[in-house]
């Protein structure tokens, strides 16, 4: 694959409904197989950078985290360009050294979502793709470095406990969940890591604190309310680090491993592949179609 300019796709959770100070902005209505996006798309430049925003729950917050079509999401940033994903969602503390106001960079996922399409893939055309390092350590350490020009306080390393919801954990949930080593916990991050990989897409998740979840025994459970004002907080910073972000990238984009992960994953033998599932992924198996590496 040759070296090429940076598309970044931001997808913006909770609190990051819009960005600022983008040149060349224009909005793009986007249709995919799999149904529409969350919203439309914008795109503009940063610097250098092409950016493509996404607000993971529409504009005004109108979806549910289990609603979300993570699926013509992924699809919707693959169509337009994107050759990354850099996402930011709000997170719930499972670590006393992570309090609210705190920006994390996550490394692992422990997924718990039940009820929502994990996969492009399926019958007449079967993939299986490494996850055991779900997300880009290059973008993360970008990520990590903006987080701070940001003005954000940040701890990388994190694992990520994503819930079905639409509910807060309860005590014991929550419990749990430290014994296994997480040390925040979301909504949205799965299945979309998942779809990121899938589409070659090379993943970094920002998460922003919010509040303790209700680990804390003596203190009362999560609540929605309290979560808007620190939420909104959290967003100025993320709308700072993401400029940030964006203008610290090299001028050229070297290749990732991420890039080319079909290459190994898809099992399916070419003469048994059903067409119109291969037609459905069209988007996501661009680069092999045309036959570049």
């Amino acid at each position: 694959m040759s070296v090429g300019g940076w598309t970044i796709g931001i997808i913006g959770g909770s609190g990051l409904y819009a960005l600022d100070g983008l040149s060349d902005a224009r909005w793009h209505e986007v249709t995919t197989p799999w149904g529409a996006p969350s919203d439309r798309i914008l795109e503009g430049r940063i610097g250098d950078t092409r950016l493509l925003f996404l607000p993971r729950h529409g504009a005004g917050h109108r979806i549910p985290p289990a609603e979300i079509n993570a699926r013509a999401n992924i699809d919707a940033l693959k169509r337009l360009g994107a050759t990354d994903i850099l996402a930011i969602s709000s997170v719930g503390s499972l670590r006393e050294e992570l309090p609210p106001g705190t920006f994390t960079v996550v490394e692992q996922f422990i997924d718990r979502t039940v009820a929502r399409p994990a996969s492009f893939f399926g019958t007449g055309l079967v993939a299986h793709v490494s996850l055991a390092d779900p997300v880009c350590e290059r973008l993360s350490a970008f990520a990590a470095e903006a987080t701070k020009q940001a003005g954000g306080e940040v701890a990388t390393g994190a694992t990520y406990l994503a819930m079905e919801g639409p509910q807060f954990s309860t005590r014991a949930e929550s419990l749990v969940y430290r014994q296994w080593g997480a040390d925040v916990i979301g909504m949205t991050a799965m299945p979309e890591a998942r779809l990121a990989r899938e589409a070659e897409l090379p993943y970094a998740l920002i998460g922003m604190v919010t509040d303790y979840d209700c680990w804390r025994e003596d203190e009362a459970g999560v609540v929605a309310a309290d979560v808007v004002a620190q939420m909104h907080a959290n967003a100025a910073i993320a709308r700072r680090l993401i400029a940030a972000f964006a203008t610290a990238l090299p001028a050229e984009r070297t290749p990732s491993p991420i890039d080319t992960v079909l290459d190994q994953a898809i099992l399916t033998a070419p003469t048994a592949r059903d067409p119109a599932v291969v037609a459905k992924l069209e988007a996501i198996l661009a680069r092999m179609a045309d036959g570049s590496s």
